[in-house]
């Protein structure tokens, strides 16, 4: 289903990503560094958060499928930078589908150009999966709203200029999704956020390094009631849903870029050990190890590929999104469990990439909705 134009772009990302990030990434992942600022200086002149933006607001216009196959090869050499996409696709999304006008000319071309980093806060500390339950309150006071409540895993929330914050703008808890509504909180970047009305606190993480995660707490927090999404109260659950398909077509791209890493290391490893005089990829228990890992790979692409041709199809995809990013979660850590197996005690070794692929691939089951999750939406499609 790829196109000419398609392979002229994965090569130019490979290229990019085997010249600019992967020569790096080991070393700053092992110290816990962040991701250089030069390397997403570096992304935005590529074009990448432009992507999906419409021409008319900065963008490219480009296919579901150009994203998934451009964040395939970034996070091949480092999950993290193919994560600084998310953000983009998830804020633009959300703009591009529920902002007003008005809303979509003041940050679409900023976030294209790189010059608006954003960040996403949906998830709270006792309401993850039950998006529904959200309750960080939004308060309508004149010209503005003010917020108080938590939110938790918001990564990149340190380097972001603004993020997408649902919060509960009707009091009424038995409203539940209707009463959620979606607001841009603008800030300027840094460690400290706006002390004392919005206060961060570092999680540290086993993996998934490159990018901070963070909680945060808005205390009488004031973001203008222009910056509601859509201008229209009660529609945050409705614009988040809409924007989930792509988010989860792109994790699936991501936890196959992950998946190749560790199948390309374990097989270049698998040639190059030795034991009892001869490389052990001759041993066919090794043989039959990396035959599994390629064919799982391969299937994960190809479901996620599919997902994203659905979805510049125009169909309803959220079936096909939901099963790419069961199938990939699953997928990544099986392959880059076996990849460690494969490098044996080596593998256990910081000194070894392999060690951070299994590391990053254990998120995938995690975030951007749960395994479990998924598997809920599509049993629901299957019985509908």
């Amino acid at each position: 289903m790829l196109t000419d134009e398609h392979e002229v772009l994965r090569r130019e990302t490979r290229r990019f990503a085997e010249r600019e990030v992967a020569p790096i990434a080991q070393d700053l992942y092992n110290e816990g560094a962040e991701i250089p600022m030069q390397i997403i200086e570096q992304m935005a002149a590529m074009g990448y958060f432009a992507m999906a933006i419409p021409e008319e607001y900065g963008g490219l216009g480009m296919d579901n499928l150009s994203v998934a196959i451009v964040t395939e090869e970034l996070s091949k050499a480092w999950l993290s930078v193919g994560s600084v996409m998310t953000r983009m696709l998830i804020a633009g999304g959300l703009l591009m589908a529920g902002g007003t006008e008005e809303q979509k000319q003041r940050w679409l071309p900023g976030i294209a150009a790189g010059e608006i980093l954003p960040a996403a806060a949906f998830t709270e500390p006792n309401h993850g999966s039950d998006t529904a339950g959200m309750r960080l309150r939004a308060v309508k006071d004149g010209d503005r709203y003010i917020l108080n409540g938590q939110k938790t895993w918001i990564t990149f929330a340190n380097r972001a200029h603004m993020m997408t914050v649902l919060a509960r703008t009707d009091p009424d808890l038995s409203q539940r999704h209707k009463g959620l509504s979606m607001l841009v909180v603008e800030k300027q970047p840094g460690d400290d956020f706006v002390p004392p009305h919005l206060l961060g606190e570092r999680i540290p993480t086993v993996g998934y390094h490159g990018m901070k995660s963070f909680s945060l707490s808005f205390n009488d927090f004031a973001v203008p009631a222009e910056n509601l999404i859509g201008l229209e109260e009660g529609q945050g659950f409705y614009q988040l849903m809409g924007v989930y398909e792509i988010a989860r077509i792109q994790t699936a791209a991501r936890a196959v870029g992950v998946a190749q890493a560790a199948l390309e290391a374990a097989l270049q490893y698998s040639q190059e050990r030795e034991q009892f005089g001869k490389p052990i990829s001759d041993f066919q228990t090794i043989q039959h190890k990396l035959a599994y890992m390629a064919t799982k790979v391969e299937a994960g692409r190809q479901l996620c590929y599919y997902a994203a041709a659905m979805k510049d199809s125009g169909k309803r995809a959220d079936l096909e999104a939901g099963m790419a990013k069961l199938f990939c979660a699953d997928m990544v850590e099986q392959v880059t469990s076996d990849a460690m197996q494969i490098h044996g005690g080596y593998g256990y070794a910081l000194e070894y990439p392999v060690s951070r692929f299994w590391r990053d691939g254990r998120v995938f089951k995690i975030f951007e909705g749960t395994s479990e999750i998924q598997a809920t939406v599509i049993a629901r499609r299957l019985l509908s």
